[in-house]
């Protein structure tokens, strides 16, 4: 078997490829999402510690920018400012 993680030794590559085999697709899914929202936390943390002064708005907005594209973000913008005049 070809390593796949290179810096954990082999035998505990195959016992931990074996618990992942033997989990059911919801375990996995439950994991996997866990795993998503862990890092989207880590990610939201990180960009409130290099932006601080940034209202909740601001730092969700530059979260979209910098994960999915500037386009994105400033769609979202655009549409956050239009239903905020539509609520007035």
């Amino acid at each position: 078997m070809k390593a796949i993680l290179s810096d954990t030794d082999q035998k505990v590559e195959k016992v931990l490829i074996n618990i992942i085999k033997q989990k059911s697709i919801p375990e996995k899914l439950k994991q996997m999402e866990n795993l998503t929202s862990l890092v989207m936390r880590l990610s939201k943390r990180a960009i409130a510690r290099n932006n601080i002064g940034k209202n909740k708005l601001e730092l969700d907005l530059l979260f979209v920018k910098l994960h999915y594209g500037e386009e994105l973000s400033n769609n979202v913008r655009k549409h956050l400012i239009k239903i905020s005049y539509e609520k007035k």
